[in-house]
C-alpha cells in the first residue's frame, strides 16, 4: 500500500470509530451554527483531531488544511493533508445513516492519495494517483453510461449560495427532465464516492470546499471517471463548482446546464 494512503486509512479508521461509538446516542454535542444552516459539533472535533494526531504521529512536519481547525503549516508545505472529518454533518446530528470521513494527501498541489470512508457501512473508498481506485480493496469503475437519458445523478443544494438558487433550480430542471432521477443525500465525498463505484452516472453542485472535493476527486479520475468545473476545466478546488462522471455523462451535463449558469460560471 501507498505509505500516505496507509496513514489516511488508519486516520480515518480512527476517527470512524469516534463517529460510530457516538452515532444515535442522546447526548449534548454542543453544536453550533457556523454560519446559517451550517453546523459544528464536538464529535466533529474529536473526529478531526484523531485524525491530524495520526498524521502528524508519523508527518509532524506536513502542512494540513481541515474543515474546523483550518490551515496548520508545517515545516514542509509542499506536503498537505486536506481533511473533513464529518461530511454530512447534519446528517450524523439527526441520526441519519448516511455521512463520511474524506482524506486526502497532496504533493505539490496534487492528489496523490485519497481516502473517504464510511464507519457505518464499513466502506472504504480509496485510490492513489495512477494505482487505480478501490472499494474494500476490490477495484471499481464509473459507469458506461453514454447519455443523460436514463442516467442517475447525484446533487447538493447551494445552502450557502442562496444568491445561486435560481440557476441551481433552472439547471436541476433541465437535467430532471432527460435523466432518470436525482439523489440529493447531503454528503459530497460520498456522492462523488457512489460514481466512482459506478452507483452513480454522474454528480453536479456549486460551492463546495476543499474538503469536500479534495478526496472524492482523486477516486473519480482514478475510476475511470472526469472531474471538471462547469467551464469544463480543472478550478474545481479553487471555485467549487464541480462536475463528476464517466466523460460522456459529464460532457452531456455540462451542455445541458451551461444555459441555465451565471455568466461568471460559463
Amino acid at each position: 500500500m501507498h505509505p500516505m494512503l496507509n496513514i489516511a486509512v488508519r486516520a480515518a479508521r480512527a476517527a470512524g470509530k469516534i463517529l460510530t461509538k457516538n452515532f444515535g446516542v442522546e447526548a449534548d454535542f454542543n453544536v453550533q451554527a457556523k454560519s446559517q444552516h451550517d453546523f459544528v459539533s464536538e464529535i466533529d472535533k474529536a473526529a478531526e483531531q484523531a485524525i491530524i494526531r495520526t498524521i502528524q504521529k508519523t508527518y509532524p512536519d506536513h502542512s494540513i488544511l481541515a474543515e474546523e481547525s483550518g490551515a496548520l503549516e508545517g515545516k514542509t508545505p509542499e506536503h498537505q493533508w486536506i481533511i473533513d472529518p464529518l461530511d454530512g454533518t447534519t446528517n450524523y446530528l439527526r441520526g441519519i445513516p448516511h455521512f463520511a470521513i474524506s482524506i486526502a494527501y497532496l504533493h505539490k498541489g496534487s492528489v496523490q492519495a485519497a481516502v473517504v470512508y464510511d464507519p457505518l457501512r464499513e466502506e472504504l473508498f480509496s485510490a492513489t494517483k495512477g494505482g487505480g481506485a478501490q472499494l474494500n480493496g476490490k477495484r471499481i469503475r464509473v459507469t458506461k453510461q453514454r447519455d443523460l437519458n436514463g442516467a442517475l445523478l447525484a446533487t447538493g443544494f447551494p445552502f450557502k449560495r442562496k444568491d445561486l438558487m435560481e440557476n441551481y433550480q433552472a439547471v436541476f430542471a433541465a437535467l430532471f427532465e432527460q435523466t432518470s432521477d436525482m439523489r440529493r443525500a447531503g454528503a459530497a465525498a460520498l456522492d462523488l464516492a457512489y460514481v466512482a463505484a459506478g452507483r452513480m452516472d454522474g454528480f453536479w453542485e456549486f460551492s463546495l470546499q476543499p474538503w469536500d472535493i479534495a478526496a472524492g476527486n482523486l477516486i473519480v479520475r482514478e475510476a475511470g471517471g472526469l472531474v471538471t468545473d462547469f467551464k469544463g476545466g480543472h478550478d474545481y478546488m479553487q471555485n467549487g463548482h464541480t462536475v463528476a462522471g464517466n466523460p460522456k455523462v459529464v460532457q452531456n451535463l455540462l451542455s445541458k446546464a451551461r444555459p441555465h449558469l451565471p455568466a461568471s460560471m460559463k
